[in-house]
């Protein structure tokens, strides 16, 4: 069953290792279960052109490029990633689970980089503007345990490297975001099992969107 209409737009975000691409997982499984057509996606990515991006923004060393470019590069990303999968996805009424979105961009490059919330709201105005999320979903756990879980996987990128005094500036600039946007933001404990995180999920799913799973 797809919904009528616009199709919902549900991120997920929070720091590196909190788990959100096995949420996401999780909760595809089950929205596709329940009758949904889900379209599942990542940022920076997620069309073949915001894929190439991606490759210039998680290779190299972590201080390749500046916040600015980091954040001119994933807006480029996103302004395509929107036009290609996911506006496409949603018109067509269906769900569109992200890894990822504008909140990564103000919390990593605004907040933690310091480039400020001035830049990168005006990029998100020019890009995104009323095509943003119906839901967001900030899984939070504390720098160092996601660090550890990253480290643990193997393969970190540059981000990951950047240590992580920056990544608890990245947390605390979610729960900034999660503070001023109420309405749109759920925050989630991300330092429990994985059961007892996607009961969340499904919870707040259905607090906010109505959508049982």
């Amino acid at each position: 069953m797809t919904g009528k209409g616009r199709g919902a737009f549900i991120t997920f975000e929070g720091g590196d290792g909190v788990g959100k691409s096995t949420q996401m997982a999780l909760l595809a499984e089950r929205l596709r279960n329940a009758g949904h057509e889900v379209v599942t996606t990542r940022e920076p990515g997620g069309s073949p052109g915001a894929e190439a991006i991606r490759e210039l923004l998680v290779t190299g060393k972590p201080d390749r490029w500046s916040p600015l470019t980091e954040a001119l590069l994933m807006y480029a990303a996103r302004a395509d990633h929107l036009q290609k999968t996911v506006n496409p996805a949603r018109a067509r009424g269906a769900v569109v689970l992200c890894d990822r979105f504008a909140d990564s961009s103000m919390a990593y490059q605004g907040y933690a980089g310091g480039l400020g919330e001035g830049p990168v709201a005006a990029l998100e105005r020019l890009v995104v503007g009323t095509d943003g999320p119906s839901l967001t979903l900030i899984l939070d756990a504390p720098a160092a345990t996601g660090l550890a879980r990253t480290s643990a996987r193997g393969g970190a990128h540059r981000f990951e490297a950047k240590g992580v005094d920056y990544h608890e500036r990245v947390r605390r600039g979610f729960l900034k975001i999660a503070a001023a946007h109420p309405e749109r933001c759920a925050v989630i404990d991300a330092s429990r099992s994985v059961a007892a995180v996607a009961a969340d999920v499904a919870a707040a799913m259905h607090a906010r969107l109505g959508l049982k799973v």
